[in-house]
């Protein structure tokens, strides 16, 4: 019964549990139980730590939230349930929100109650999945190397990051904090991975998350002037093996809608949809 439903911090006694719940739908649940995995770490520069909410009924864990550094809550989380959280989001002044449309949409109800805010994204997407027995993917190409960056790339991930959000209609980072924007790419160094040729960088993505449920790609940026010739294909193809080399179970991404390009490339490759996605931007 609702009655007996309580929001707890979760802590480092109730992150197990949290695990064994969101495996039961890991693709679903990809990006918050690799947040619940990492709960404790010391964040990369510009992030936030995390912090995570359980649902119980009386001892038992029922449902995971995140309020930072995403609002989320696990794809099975009661819909009765999501107004127990309202008192946590109402005082949320900057965020992420990330999810099944309809919890989202209820969240945002109660994060936008207390003040009026800047919405810098809000969008819908599809996302999509791809498994070793699935995948259709292009031949590695002797003239477009695949590697993972370091820090001699940050200038090209910095460009690519920058470009990115023009492209969304996004502010310009550098206008606000040129240094901590140049601080918080060089933090997800690790995570990228690039195809070069002999003129340069021409593709970004990141692996945020590598797990054996799977991978979550983001960031995926080809430069302008190598557009349309392939160098996406082949670079997510390299990301795609690499993650099943990995032992990852499939790889996963979002396409934001009206993108049929991006959408046509990822089917290419095998890509299936699976779930809709609603993300926003809020200061």
């Amino acid at each position: 019964m609702i009655a007996d439903w309580k929001i707890r911090s979760l802590t480092a006694a109730g992150l197990p549990a949290a695990v064994a719940l969101l495996q039961g739908r890991a693709r679903d649940n990809l990006l918050l139980l690799d947040l619940v995995r990492r709960f404790g770490e010391a964040p990369a520069p510009g992030e936030m730590a995390a912090e995570l909410l359980g649902l119980y009924a009386g001892a038992e864990l029922v449902g995971v939230a995140a309020l930072r550094p995403i609002v989320a809550v696990d794809a099975d989380f009661p819909g009765a349930a999501l107004d127990l959280l309202a008192p946590y989001l109402e005082d949320l002044q900057v965020g992420l929100l990330k999810g099944d449309p309809a919890p989202i949409e209820r969240l945002w109800s109660f994060i936008r109650r207390r003040r009026r805010h800047r919405i810098w994204v809000d969008r819908l997407e599809t996302c999509f999945a791809v498994d070793p027995n699935s995948a259709c993917l292009s031949p590695a190409s002797p003239e477009a190397i695949a590697r993972g960056a370091d820090s001699r790339d940050l200038d090209d991930l910095v460009f690519a990051a920058r470009e990115s959000l023009r492209e969304e209609g996004r502010p310009d980072p550098f206008r606000g904090d040129a240094r901590g924007f140049r601080r918080w790419v060089a933090g997800r160094v690790a995570r990228a991975r690039l195809l070069e040729t002999e003129a340069g960088v021409v593709f970004v993505g990141y692996a945020d998350v590598r797990s054996a449920e799977g991978w979550l790609l983001q960031g995926i940026y080809t430069w302008p002037e190598a557009r349309r010739q392939g160098f996406a294909a082949l670079g997510t193809s390299a990301l795609c093996r690499e993650t099943f080399a990995a032992g990852g179970d499939h790889v996963q991404l979002a396409v934001v809608d009206g993108n049929d390009p991006a959408r046509r490339l990822y089917e290419g490759l095998g890509f299936k949809p699976y779930g809709r996605l609603r993300t926003i931007l809020f200061t």
